[in-house]
């Protein structure tokens, strides 16, 4: 059943349809039971924990980039927590030791720093090291993290073999919004440069990016190369941590139009912004689908729609309607449940939008709502 809007009272609001979300969750699942590898969540993607209850029905826990997300990893969900960042700092790394059940270092030099003591702290936490296979077939490279230059990973010529004595896994990420066969081509580099010390590891970790819950994803080929792998490394674990794969089109950004101008185009100002509430739009950039709208002049009648911010590039694009748009309208941009909320800022004082459920018995559940206290308190 489609979302009852005349439930909500109050815009911008961010909706998850949880029915949608636990598609994706058996989609995700049933990887894990075919190919024998487990999947975990990446809270940089989603990370709307009033849904961890049902997330953590089907995957085996969460990947944080840090402190803050690793205890909202371990607060809310409470199963395995992997903890990654680029560089850990001393006056975190033992209150992460204690919560994590893996850390992940980004270079040797990191390890060595730390190793002793988080193994001090937590004897039973698992250590490994990301490594940079070098490939990637990322279409944007803002988000290419085996890109020319990346701080992200170990290459093959910065390897120290000392740090095989401490780890029990390699981890990689090169992938994003992609496909199985370019994760092919990520194995082949990978095992290339560091196929010589997968047999000494417990497990590999895939990373992300990986597109398994969009339509046309070859689900059944990422089995298959998932155990032809771990075939090839005696029954090796595997891991893989999508984020966007769990939110991907579970739900959508109403906003509400506040007025219209005309400047040599008709602009619809809404109470929300791509700046401050779908900056992927203007960062990747991608435009937003919105619901019953076409490409400019495609209808009738064709509308800039802006932000509500005071920057002049706050703008979601151009659409055109069947009718004319009034004020008090109602626009709903699709699929705006991953990579949204989890980087909203309050810049200009503009309100966060409002979280909330559309549950599986029809009704409309306002989740959190924010106000001033969440604008005030970020400054000083």
């Amino acid at each position: 059943m489609s979302i009852d809007f005349s439930q909500l009272k109050r815009t911008p609001a961010y909706i998850c349809e949880l029915e949608k979300l636990e598609n994706n969750l058996k989609i995700l699942d049933r990887v894990q039971q075919e190919s024998g590898a487990k999947v975990i969540l990446a809270l940089k993607g989603f990370a709307m924990h009033s849904t961890f209850d049902l997330v953590g029905k089907y995957l085996q826990g969460c990947t944080a980039s840090g402190l803050h997300e690793a205890k909202l990893a371990r607060e809310k969900m409470n199963k395995e927590v992997h903890t990654y960042s680029p560089a850990f700092k001393h006056e975190e790394i033992d209150e992460i030791a204690s919560i994590s059940d893996h850390i992940v270092f980004n270079s040797p030099s990191q390890l060595f720093a730390f190793h002793a003591r988080v193994k001090e702290i937590n004897p039973q936490l698992s250590l490994s090291l990301r490594v940079n296979p070098e490939f990637s077939s990322s279409p944007v490279d803002l988000y290419n993290p085996c890109g020319l230059y990346s701080r992200l990973g170990t290459t093959k010529a910065n390897f120290d073999e000392k740090v095989l004595e401490h780890i029990s896994g390699l981890n990689f990420h090169a992938l994003c919004e992609q496909n199985v066969d370019a994760l092919e081509g990520v194995l082949q580099a990978f095992e290339e440069k560091f196929g010589v010390y997968i047999a000494g590891m417990k497990y590999v970790n895939f990373g992300g990016g990986h597109h398994i819950t969009k339509k046309g994803y070859d689900v059944a080929k990422l089995i298959e190369v998932i155990k032809a792998f771990r075939a090839r490394y005696n029954n090796i674990a595997v891991y893989l941590e999508p984020g966007e794969a769990v939110g991907w089109e579970t739900g959508v950004l109403v906003s509400r139009v506040l007025d219209i101008v005309d400047n040599g185009i008709k602009i619809a100002i809404l109470d929300t912004s791509a700046e401050a509430h779908m900056p992927d739009t203007l960062a990747m950039p991608y435009r937003a689908a919105v619901r019953g709208a076409g490409e400019a002049n495609e209808k009738a009648f064709t509308y800039r729609l802006g932000g509500n911010t005071c920057l002049a590039g706050d703008v979601m694009g151009d659409y055109s309607f069947d009718k004319e748009l009034q004020v008090g309208d109602l626009l709903i941009f699709e699929d705006q449940i991953h990579y949204t909320f989890v980087k909203n800022t309050t810049f200009n004082g503009i309100p966060l939008p409002s979280l909330a459920l559309w549950t599986k018995e029809h009704e409309l559940k306002i989740v959190r709502e924010f106000g001033y206290e969440e604008y005030k308190n970020r400054l000083s």
